[in-house]
């Protein structure tokens, strides 16, 4: 049984996880670098282990560090969170193969989702919708791909197979430069990925981000538990997040669901997932899978009730799903804002001392955060210092409520996003709904 855990993390995700343990009577041991000593989830674990020093890769991607906590501490699993080594199949793999529980999908089932095309291949089989495009790697011949280029129509994007957060992409717009761009793409994806395979889609002009939260356990069973909007991003990177997706239909909700809990049976996944799709002209297109717990998890547990990380928990444990389909409900409409220990204006690191730190309340906030007054931000890690969600009985009291929680932050010390989503919140696209995924970088002149 799951009586001892090491959390393979820090921040924000290290102490929801811990809390979720907690609950669950488990007993935690939270790694952590020389710099993150004082952070609130190893204040609170029953046993902490300092795992090397600030530089993530001789601390939170050094796997064998993390296998040795577990083993000084007679953990029986590890739950990686996200980010950092949450995907990585390798890591999966030697967990397990050391005789621990890796809380998560199957090595095997990482290795085919994080590979893009693998995943293409294997949605389209499940009758999951995709982009047109390549339906597999580009080819070294340039007669070929430029005959693609012309099939497809331009615009076009090119995406190394290994990628992911918005890295190894190009997009183009005429034949005369696609076969410069391919190459370009091959070299970064070679040196950022070590993988140079790179593939071919359509370019969606004024598409929204919209993801299915899935959860399937080791019998066979799966549910979908609603989607989310994610399509206010900067470079690729999620700002605000909503759940149900505005102007989504019901009818479009179960059927795409439906379709997305059997692919989870037929490729036997294991744990909490997201299918990731493209969405223009009421149709949607699966772009990839995140196989692990995400940053917006959230948002979907406040419409649904359903605690994902227990479910993670509970699923590495060997339990059957709480739940079966019928029992699942989208009651009213919540949205999260991401609260980043940076410049709203320029988007560079704050890192610091926080002097003063008041966090919002009242009916429908939550806040899920590791800061506190007297902590101090390091500047080696992500930006990402909090999630404040909010709740209620539709989309215009969700907004309203995060409008009144935004006035209420109180974070002194550093300098923080919280300007850019009050204006944000405010914005009278954002208050009617479905912007696309370039709308914020638009409005923001980049």
């Amino acid at each position: 049984m799951l009586d001892k855990i090491v959390i393979a993390n820090r921040g924000e995700i290290a102490l929801r996880i811990l809390r979720a343990c907690r609950e669950l009577g488990i007993k935690t041991v939270a790694v952590h670098s020389t710099a993150d000593r004082d952070l609130k989830h190893v204040l609170l674990a029953d046993e902490s282990v300092c795992i090397g020093p600030p530089p993530s890769e001789q601390s939170y991607l050094n796997m064998p560090a993390l296998i040795s906590a577990a083993e000084v501490t007679d953990a029986v699993a590890i739950h990686p969170g996200y980010g950092f080594l949450a995907e990585n199949a390798d890591f999966a793999e030697r967990v397990e193969s050391s005789g621990f529980i890796f809380i998560g999908p199957r090595p095997e089932t990482i290795r085919l989702m994080g590979d893009k095309i693998s995943a293409i291949h294997t949605m389209k089989e499940a009758g999951i919708p995709c982009v047109p495009g390549s339906d597999g790697p580009l080819g070294e011949d340039p007669d070929t791909n430029l005959a693609l280029g012309r099939e497809i129509g331009y615009p076009v994007i090119i995406k190394a197979a290994g990628g992911g957060g918005g890295r190894g992409m190009r997009v183009v717009h005429s034949e005369g430069t696609l076969l410069n761009a391919i190459s370009l793409t091959r070299t970064e994806a070679q040196t950022a990925f070590g993988n140079a395979t790179v593939y071919l889609e359509k370019f969606l002009e004024h598409p929204r981000h919209v993801e299915f939260q899935m959860l399937a356990d080791t019998l066979g069973n799966a549910v979908w538990l609603g989607e989310r909007d994610c399509s206010l991003q900067r470079r690729h990177q999620k700002v605000i997040e909503e759940a149900p997706a505005p102007g989504i239909t019901g009818e479009q909700r179960s059927t795409l669901g439906e379709r997305c809990a059997e692919a989870c049976r037929a490729i036997g996944y294991r744990g909490a997932g997201t299918f990731e799709f493209l969405y223009e002209d009421g149709c949607f297109y699966f772009i990839e899978m995140n196989t692990r717990i995400q940053v917006e998890h959230p948002v979907t547990e406040m419409v649904t009730g359903i605690d994902l990380v227990k479910e993670q928990l509970r699923i590495a444990d060997g339990e059957p799903l709480a739940m079966r389909q019928k029992d699942v409900h989208i009651r009213g409409h919540a949205v999260e804002c991401r609260l980043c220990a940076e410049d709203p204006e320029r988007f560079l690191p704050s890192p610091g001392t926080i002097t003063q730190f008041h966090a919002p309340g009242g009916p429908g906030v939550r806040l899920d955060s590791h800061v506190y007054a007297g902590y101090r931000v390091p500047p080696y890690y992500d930006s990402l210092i909090g999630k404040l969600i909010t709740h209620g009985a539709d989309r215009a009291s969700a907004l309203a409520r995060m409008r009144t929680a935004l006035t209420e932050v109180v974070i002194e010390g550093i300098q923080t996003n919280v300007p850019l989503l009050l204006d944000l919140i405010n914005d009278a696209a954002v208050q009617r709904g479905g912007v696309d995924i370039h709308f914020l970088e638009k409005k923001l002149g980049l």
